[in-house]
């Protein structure tokens, strides 16, 4: 039985090759990678060694294939994926530029990756979960969707579930006035039954409607069940807090970067596993570290050397 799972989106990417090549423009393409914050996500644990599975959907076409045949080369559970034959599978294209921002264009409205449902809680899939994991672009690309996941999060909470949560902000899903309010009505909903936070700066900002990193976190550790809060701020590095004070600064590897898209994603498998193994709060959060950085050197979003070995070897500096 699975100790993690999500419930979030399923994608596929098509990415620009090369920095500065603006997607109005033609030219060519790679892909399609597997992908969708929640796929990189639960890829990683599964490949860092801990059972864990996706509830999520995909069209019955050839990006759905390769979609499904990751996961199972992978060793995620993915019985609870919904195949649909009248839907296309969802997709994005990718584009980058130089100073290492990113570009966007989803095809994902009306597709399977936000059709799933929410299942029975007492299914015995989740027997052994221990956390539950969710990432805010599954909650706000479709708020049917997000609700469906916020019944999902309260029927594993309630059956004592830890619940884990990545804001995973896309200001392009809060900026649109007819969906700002209820974006953040359930994101917020979200945080009130979540154990360990994992934002990045901004995003614990916009989450918290906090002005400073002190404030964002005391208002956090308001909500009822949360305990645990890796903080990811970029090229600082990482930071951990928890509600008995404690504080823990992780600087970054140094590696050299490919393609930085979900590295805070397989971050955040890396820390989950690491507390399901019991391992000290320290070394959580350099392995968490350490599997980021194996992420950022490849490119596509879930082609970096993923183990748990080379997390060890990440570590004491003999992957490179």
């Amino acid at each position: 039985m699975a100790k993690i799972w999500t419930m979030g989106e399923l994608l596929v990417e098509i990415m620009r090759p090369e920095a500065d090549m603006p997607l109005h423009e033609a030219d060519v393409f790679k892909g399609p990678y597997p992908s969708g914050s929640s796929a990189i996500m639960i890829t990683a644990v599964a490949r860092l060694g801990v059972s864990c599975g996706i509830i999520s959907g995909v069209g019955k076409d050839a990006f759905g294939k390769c979609l499904l045949d990751r996961l199972k080369r992978d060793g995620v559970d993915d019985s609870l994926v919904l195949v649909d034959d009248d839907h296309s599978t969802a997709c994005a294209f990718v584009g980058y530029a130089s100073d290492g921002s990113r570009s966007y264009l989803f095809h994902w409205d009306d597709t399977p990756a936000t059709m799933a449902k929410a299942p029975n809680p007492d299914d015995e899939r989740f027997a052994d979960t221990e956390f539950f994991h969710v990432m805010g672009c599954a909650l706000t690309a479709k708020l049917s969707y997000g609700d469906e996941i916020v019944k999902t999060v309260r029927a594993m909470r309630e059956k004592g579930i830890k619940i884990s949560f990545d804001p995973n902000v896309r200001v392009e899903h809060l900026t649109n006035p007819d969906k700002s309010e209820k974006s953040f009505e359930i994101i917020r909903s979200i945080l009130r039954e979540t154990s360990v936070f994992e934002p990045g700066v901004e995003e614990l900002k916009i989450v918290t409607g906090a002005d400073t990193i002190e404030e964002g976190i005391k208002i956090c550790f308001e909500q009822p069940y949360l305990d645990t809060i890796l903080l990811k701020m970029g090229d600082k590095g990482s930071r951990v807090y928890l509600k008995d004070g404690t504080v823990i600064d992780q600087p970054l590897y140094s590696v050299p970067v490919v393609d930085a898209t979900g590295a805070g994603d397989t971050s955040d498998a890396a820390f989950l596993c690491s507390l399901i193994e019991g391992r000290p709060i320290e070394e959580c959060a350099r392995r968490a570290a350490a599997a980021g950085a194996l992420g950022v050197m490849a490119f596509g979003p879930m082609e970096g050397d993923i183990s748990a070995e080379n997390v060890d070897k990440m570590i004491a500096g003999t992957y490179l």
